[in-house]
């Protein structure tokens, strides 16, 4: 019979230590908010990061309708990737958006 090659047990680090391949501890409230991605539209290029329905938990105005993002209800979080002042600048400009007014938006130059 061959043999295998995974380990026989596995190793699960303790609560608050670090992996043992000297990776970043693991945040579990960051995994399950999703993983950002980014899109290119002829307004700039954007971080997207969809919020779920356990996450959405406060009230938002969506810039694309000028309505309330209700909790509980999924959408996405947004913001420019190619920031004229910085990444930190973009954080604190980011905008929450229905899925559907994010898709269906237009680029007009204002």
């Amino acid at each position: 019979m061959p043999r295998s090659n995974r380990p026989r047990r596995r190793t699960v680090p303790a609560k608050g230590r670090r992996q043992e391949s000297g990776g970043e501890e693991l945040d579990l409230s960051r995994l399950r908010m999703g993983m950002p991605t980014t899109e290119s539209a002829p307004d700039g290029v954007w971080t997207v990061r969809t919020i779920s329905v356990g996450n959405a938990q406060k009230v938002y105005t969506c810039p694309g309708c000028h309505r309330s993002v209700l909790p509980g209800v999924a959408h996405l979080v947004v913001w420019r990737e190619d920031a004229m002042f910085g990444d930190e600048a973009a954080l604190r400009e980011r905008r929450h958006w229905h899925s559907n007014c994010w898709r269906g938006r237009s680029y007009r130059y204002r």
